[in-house]
């Protein structure tokens, strides 16, 4: 089997954005996340020690503002919202090892940390702050920026409307930290994909910074300023710094040895924050950034933008009672090339779940497994020699898949992991058509035998590499296998892992329903 050479730090760190409290998780946060849960998994598998970590961000006018029209505190309210997005996770199967809220003690405590490192170094100082301020983005926009609304309003390049502002506020000297920017960009040229998004980010560096509010009087739902508590600190600064405090910041100055993460996984629309604002908060801290921040683009539902206006807006729970839970999971990984935009329509998504799941993956399984039941006493057949058409096969399964695959899930291209694993499915379904297991019944039971045991490993070995996407149909089919527990990691796709000979199968369950394509989605 190929070999990738191995770091000698096993540990991996991976991180959603925290996502704000002010409504209900829907289709792009399912997608990050999902995103996330497949690579920690896979990581695990590949025998890494994996920290993956997930939360909500609590803190802000935009919450203080929907709180008090709900009529609750913005603890009471938090704690609510924040409560969907941990009952996600379960409900999509995540394996997160860790749920950050950012009203947690812990976090505080590194927020004030965090802040007073920072003053001591003379990165933070006071003064005050006019401009115009969208409450819906959190965000000052410059005059330039902005355009005249219907109603004489001024708007931002989001569509939020924005107003004048004036306060007094502590500033990051994000200015002096330009030149060390682009200096560790040239010195990291993966920190940031896909590449398009990194020459933005760039971009906006070489084009000037200007220092940053960090802080807010006007409101008070926040964590305060050490030493001036009639200030808050600003949303980013208490955001991004969930990032550390779940690695042990700053009671642990090892971060459990997860410290920099391996991979921020963040929407297009917050990169400026990670791949700008973060960095420059860190090293201005003496703290090493993040060794990547992927931005991932946005869905569409049927050509539309989501919105609750025109009422498309599709829940996490939709897509699963429609597809099925790891279906669903597929679907999302597989359909679009990870990083674009893309466009969710139905039709689509049964087709892709009919062609490679139902009578792709689960055919394969299903007429391999029931033939071996019905025609082999239910056992695996003992495999007689190997011909250069069986060996061709399984040296794409031990020696090929899982080198590609490792490096294609590093680089975030989950669709190229994807098309991998799907051409060693479809090479597969070729070669049981070519080897026609049910004519050699009639001619050569010896050559069936050995075909059948082909297939079966070849089954085994993608049941074990799609783990990361579809866990429980994956175990499924392991179960169907007799595959032990102990015996599903990456290190086991190899030929000195194979199938037991006359391991006795139970009979074979489908996996996979195929589903009646819809003209269009009610």
């Amino acid at each position: 089997m190929k070999e990738l050479p191995m770091t000698e730090n096993k540990n991996y760190y991976i991180t959603t954005p925290i996502y704000y409290v002010n409504d209900k998780p829907h289709l792009g946060h399912t997608y990050t996340t999902i995103a996330c849960d497949v690579l920690a998994r896979f990581k695990r598998l590949d025998g890494y020690n994996v920290k993956f970590l997930t939360g909500t961000d609590e803190h802000g006018l935009k919450v203080k503002q929907a709180a008090e029209k709900n009529g609750v505190s913005p603890q009471g309210f938090t704690d609510s919202v924040s409560q969907n997005f941990r009952d996600l996770c379960g409900f999509m199967n995540f394996s997160n090892d860790d749920f950050i809220r950012t009203t947690e003690e812990r976090h505080i405590k590194a927020c004030q940390h965090l802040w007073t490192v920072l003053v001591e170094r003379g990165e933070i100082y006071l003064d005050k702050y006019a401009g115009w301020y969208a409450v819906r983005d959190e965000a000052y926009y410059s005059e330039d920026e902005l355009s005249n609304g219907a109603d004489g309003k001024k708007i931002a390049p989001s569509g939020a409307e924005v107003e004048w502002m004036e306060e007094e506020s502590y500033f990051f000297r994000l200015s002096a930290w330009g030149d060390k920017l682009l200096e560790f960009y040239a010195a990291h040229p993966d920190f940031c994909l896909p590449e398009t998004r990194f020459n933005e980010v760039k971009s906006f560096v070489r084009g000037g910074l200007k220092d940053l509010s960090v802080s807010r009087t006007t409101f008070d739902w926040g964590v305060p300023v050490p030493g001036n508590e009639k200030h808050v600190m600003y949303v980013w600064i208490d955001a991004l710094t969930n990032y550390i405090t779940a690695a042990g910041y700053p009671d642990d100055p090892d971060m459990g040895g997860f410290w920099p993460a391996d991979l921020h996984m963040v929407g297009k629309d917050i990169l400026r924050f990670h791949a700008v604002y973060w960095p420059a908060f860190l090293m201005a801290a003496g703290l090493e950034p993040p060794k990547r921040v992927f931005a991932h683009g946005w869905w569409l539902i049927e050509g539309e933008k989501m919105s609750k206006s025109l009422g498309n807006a599709i829940a996490p729970a939709d897509l699963v009672e429609r597809y099925g839970l790891d279906a669903t999971r597929y679907v999302l990984l597989r359909e679009v090339p990870f990083g674009n935009d893309g466009d969710f329509i139905h039709a689509n998504a049964v087709n892709r779940i009919n062609n490679d799941l139902a009578n792709g993956l689960g055919n394969l399984a299903q007429r391999t497994l029931s033939f071996i039941y019905k025609n082999c006493d239910g056992k695996i057949p003992t495999p007689a020699e190997l011909t250069d058409n069986d060996k061709a096969l399984l040296k794409k399964v031990y020696d090929d898949m899982l080198f590609t695959v490792r490096i294609e899930l590093d680089n975030q291209r989950f669709h190229k992991a994807l098309e991998t694993i799907w051409d060693v499915v479809n090479a597969a379904n070729v070669y049981i058509d070519i080897e026609a297991p049910w004519s050699l019944k009639k001619t050569d039971t010896a050559r069936m035998g050995t075909v059948l045991y082909v297939l079966s490993e070849v089954i085994r070995c993608l049941s074990i590499i799609v783990q990361p996407v579809m866990p429980k149909s994956s175990a499924r089919l392991l179960d169907q296998l007799c595959v032990a527990e102990t015996e599903r990691g990456f290190d086991c796709i190899t030929k000195s892992s194979a199938l037991k000979a006359e391991t006795e199968i139970p009979q074979p369950q489908g996996i996979f329903p195929r589903l009646q394509v819809e003209e269009k989605a009610a």
